[in-house]
């Protein structure tokens, strides 16, 4: 099962914080991917930039850390979309995780990078041990498990993109995802580990509205 179905490029740069900290975070991953094409070598150009940005207090506006009880994530686990790139290559948000709840088991189909903001979080990764011949079925394995304090941050790529996140402290966490792409907006897919199931899956942004042609 192949989905992605790319939202189409708008053109426009899209900012909903306006923060002089992030600013020079995005400015700084635009020029790194304008020199650079490989995955791997954007990530790990990207890490210092973004590291000094999860240390910088208070840029990021209290509404953008707040759970929401109908996201497409499910158990309160809001989505916010901070910055987007009008040629559909990039796309900044903030995860935001009740205490005890999880993510559902999900993949990103791009580069990514994840910084944890606030709270405290475990992080699954999972590697896919089946052909991908039957659309609604896929076996995982745990590749990896991994505990996560603020300011720590990993990688996702082709082989570490399948994981769940689940908050550990007893305040909401707050992760920062950088993709490859509009990761709000395409079809990708959650995986049900325990049932050897993947379907179809959308998450969407809470603050901004998906094209329905999508």
């Amino acid at each position: 099962m192949c989905l992605a179905n790319l939202p189409a490029p708008t053109g426009i740069d899209e900012d909903f914080v306006g923060s002089p900290a992030m600013t020079k975070f995005i400015d700084a991953v635009n020029e790194i991917r304008g020199r650079e094409r490989d995955g791997r070598a954007i990530v790990a150009a990207i890490e210092p930039a973004f590291a000094e940005l999860l240390s910088t207090p208070d840029w990021l506006p209290a509404e953008f850390m707040e759970p929401k009880e109908d996201s497409g994530m499910g158990s309160g686990i809001g989505m916010w979309l901070l910055y987007r790139s009008g040629d559909g290559g990039l796309a900044f948000s903030s995860l935001v995780v009740p205490a005890g709840a999880s993510t559902p088991v999900h993949d990103h189909l791009a580069w990514g990078i994840v910084g944890l903001y606030q709270g405290n979080q475990d992080e699954v990764v999972f590697t896919r041990t089946d052909d991908g011949s039957d659309d609604g079925r896929a076996t995982l394995e745990t590749m990896e498990r991994r505990s996560l304090a603020p300011g720590e941050m990993y990688e996702l790529l082709p082989e570490t993109d399948i994981h769940r996140v689940t908050t550990t402290s007893e305040v909401t966490s707050v992760s920062l995802h950088l993709l490859g792409n509009d990761n709000g907006c395409l079809w990708r897919h959650q995986f049900v580990p325990e049932e050897d199931v993947v379907k179809p899956f959308k998450s969407g942004w809470l603050n901004v509205p998906c094209d329905e042609g999508q």
